[in-house]
């Protein structure tokens, strides 16, 4: 089960990922680390707009920032994935169990067909 904690960390990791302009920063932060103004190049949109995505993103652990300077840089972090990884094992091991009792009730019904 997942605790109320971890709860409030998947919300706003799936809260993050709903918007196609942070999962684009995340698909780009896959090649590597960049500064605000390089997650910003692509997108018509103002660097403080980028800024409070990035911000979501931290805040969902998805990303981690550091600065440099006066540059901030961004890159992936395990921890939102990671919470995102537990909740469908959680969720994959409830359909296996349930596609186990379909295999159980399937031979049942089998079984007892070839008994007539």
């Amino acid at each position: 089960m997942i605790n109320a904690a971890r709860s409030t960390r998947l919300d706003a990791t799936f809260l993050a990922l709903a918007d196609p302009t942070r999962r684009a920063i995340l698909a780009r932060l896959t090649k590597g680390e960049a500064t605000v103004m390089e997650l910003a190049k692509p997108f018509a949109m103002s660097q403080p707009a980028i800024s409070r995505h990035l911000k979501m993103l931290e805040d969902a652990g998805l990303i981690i920032r550091r600065a440099d300077g006066t540059r901030r840089h961004s890159r992936l972090a395990d921890a939102g994935l990671e919470n995102i990884d537990q909740w469908l094992s959680m969720l994959r091991k409830a359909l296996a169990k349930n596609y186990e009792r379909l295999d159980e009730l399937l031979e049942t019904m089998t079984s007892k067909r070839g008994e007539k």
